[in-house]
C-alpha cells in the first residue's frame, strides 16, 4: 500500500452562527471587538439572535469585495468553505438581501472612520507626510433606484452606460492607505468635495494636487489646517513675481496665501524614448534653502501614487466591474466596504515591508496580497490572532517571498490599449481600434 500524507489546519473562529463572520488573516485587523462596538455605537446589533448575526453581516460586505465576480450567496460560500464540520446555516439569496437593509450604512461608515489612518511605518519626506488628493468615478448598476440619485455621464462622443459616482480620497504616497474619502452624486465635482477631506489635514503632512485644485478658496481652505501644499498650476497661469530665489522660483500669492512657485522643464528617458514636460508647481513651503525647488519637482512624482490607488481599487480588485448595489443606500455601503478592505490590505502590507530594513513598500505587490488575501478568507486561517504577536503572517510572508523590483522610469500615457467594442459606432467615432 502507497504512504500517504495529510495536511490539515486547525479552524478557529467564532462559536454558532458568529462562525461565518471573519476575512480570513484580515480579521486581525479589523477584529470581532471592534465589529461589534462599530453596531453598538450605530445602534445596528440585532434584537434577537438569527442565522445572520449583525457582525457577519458586516464580515459578509467585507468578503464580498474580496469577490466581486460572486453574488453574496456565493461569498457566503468562501466564507463557509472550511466551516463543513460546524454545519453553517444556509441562507437564501433574499435572507442576505434582508439582512445587508437591516444593516445599513452607518456600521461601515464608523468602520472606515476609525481604521482610515496611514500605516504606523508611514513614509516621510523631511520630516512631513506626503499624501495626495484626487477625484476618480465610479460605475454603479443601471437601476430606476440608482438613477433617482446617480448619473449617466455624457459627452461629445456618447456617455456612459451606467450611472456613476464620483469618489474624492486623501491618500499617503508611501503606504497608499486612505487617510480619508468622500463621495456621492457626480453632480458635484473634485473642487465641491474636496473641502470635505480638509479635516484630515493637520501640521506635519504635506498635500499634493494635481491642477484642478488649484482653486484659491479651495488653498486657502486646505493651507489653514497647518498642512503644507505642493499643487501644480496650468502653465499658462500667471501669477505676481513678489521676490526671486536663487534656485529659480519666486515668491508669490494664490488669492490669499503666499506660495513659492516653480517653474521647471522635466525630462525623462526610458526604453519608449525622451519626453520633456513644462511644471508650474506652487507651494506654501517658502524656505528655498531647506526645500529647494529641484527637490519639491521630484517629491511632486509622488502625486502619482493615488492614480496607483484607484488602479488598485477598480482595475485589480473590481477587474472594471460595476458594482452590485441596486440602490442608493447600497451603493453607499458597498463603497465604504471596498475602501475599508483596500485599506485592510494596504496595511497589512506596510506592516510587511517594515519588518525589512530599508524596504520600500512600493515593492510589495498588491495582487500577490490581494489573492493570498482571498485564500486566506476560504481556508479561515488565522481568524483569531496567536498569543504571540508578529507583523507578518501568511499573506506578509507571500508578499515579501514575491517582492516586485525597484521601480523603472517609464512613462503611462493616458491611452485606450485595447479596443473598446468589435462593433462600428454610429458616427466618426472609431471604437475599433
Amino acid at each position: 500500500m502507497p504512504t500517504q500524507s495529510v495536511s490539515t489546519h486547525d479552524v478557529v473562529v467564532a462559536q454558532g452562527p458568529y462562525a461565518p463572520g471573519h476575512l480570513g488573516e484580515l480579521t486581525q485587523l479589523i477584529p470581532f471587538d471592534m465589529v461589534d462596538q462599530a453596531l453598538a455605537e450605530t445602534r445596528k446589533t440585532q434584537a434577537r439572535l438569527r442565522d445572520l448575526p449583525s457582525r457577519v453581516v458586516v464580515y459578509l460586505l467585507l468578503a464580498a469585495c474580496l469577490f466581486p465576480e460572486l453574488g453574496y450567496p456565493g461569498v457566503w460560500t468562501k466564507l463557509t468553505a472550511a466551516l463543513s464540520t460546524i454545519r453553517p446555516a444556509t441562507p437564501t439569496a433574499g435572507a442576505l438581501c434582508q439582512a445587508r437593509h437591516r444593516v445599513g450604512t452607518t456600521p461601515l461608515r464608523w468602520l472606515f472612520d476609525l481604521l482610515r489612518a496611514p500605516a504606523a511605518p508611514a513614509i516621510r519626506w523631511r520630516g512631513l507626510l506626503v499624501c495626495a488628493i484626487d477625484g476618480t468615478t465610479m460605475t454603479v448598476p443601471d437601476s430606476p433606484a440608482n438613477l433617482t440619485t446617480y448619473r449617466k455621464h455624457r459627452c461629445n462622443h456618447g456617455g456612459s452606460g451606467y450611472p456613476q459616482i464620483r469618489l474624492t480620497a486623501l491618500v499617503a504616497c508611501g503606504t497608499r492607505t486612505i487617510l480619508d474619502a468622500v463621495f456621492g452624486t457626480t453632480d458635484l465635482g473634485e473642487l465641491t468635495y474636496a473641502p470635505q477631506l480638509a479635516r484630515s489635514l493637520r501640521a506635519g503632512m504635506i498635500l499634493l494636487a494635481d491642477r484642478n485644485f488649484a482653486a484659491r478658496d479651495l488653498i486657502t481652505t486646505l493651507a489653514a489646517t497647518g498642512a503644507h501644499i505642493l499643487v501644480r498650476l496650468k502653465n499658462g497661469r500667471a501669477l505676481p513675481v513678489l521676490a526671486r530665489y536663487p534656485d529659480g522660483s519666486y515668491l508669490s500669492v494664490l488669492g490669499a496665501t503666499t506660495v513659492r512657485v516653480i517653474d521647471a522643464e522635466v525630462a525623462i528617458t526610458t526604453s519608449a524614448g525622451r519626453r520633456t514636460g513644462l511644471y508650474r508647481l506652487a507651494t506654501t513651503l517658502l524656505d528655498h534653502h531647506h526645500y529647494p525647488a529641484a527637490d519639491l519637482v521630484t517629491l511632486y512624482h509622488q502625486r502619482w501614487e493615488i492614480e496607483t490607488t484607484y488602479l488598485e481599487l477598480k482595475s485589480t480588485i473590481l477587474g472594471g466591474r460595476v458594482l452590485r448595489a441596486r440602490t442608493p443606500a447600497g451603493v453607499v455601503q458597498e463603497v465604504y466596504a471596498l475602501l475599508i478592505t483596500y485599506h485592510l490590505l494596504r496595511t497589512l502590507m506596510a506592516d510587511a515591508t517594515s519588518t525589512r530594513s530599508r524596504m520600500c513598500p512600493d515593492r510589495a505587490s498588491f495582487t500577490v496580497a490581494l489573492h493570498a488575501a482571498r485564500d486566506q478568507l476560504v481556508l479561515a486561517a488565522s481568524v483569531i490572532a496567536d498569543t504571540s504577536i508578529s507583523l507578518v503572517g501568511a499573506i506578509g510572508r507571500l508578499v515579501l517571498a514575491n517582492l516586485m523590483p525597484d521601480r523603472r522610469v517609464r512613462t503611462a500615457p493616458r491611452v485606450v490599449k485595447r479596443a473598446i467594442s468589435k462593433y462600428n459606432a454610429k458616427g466618426t467615432v472609431d471604437r475599433t481600434t
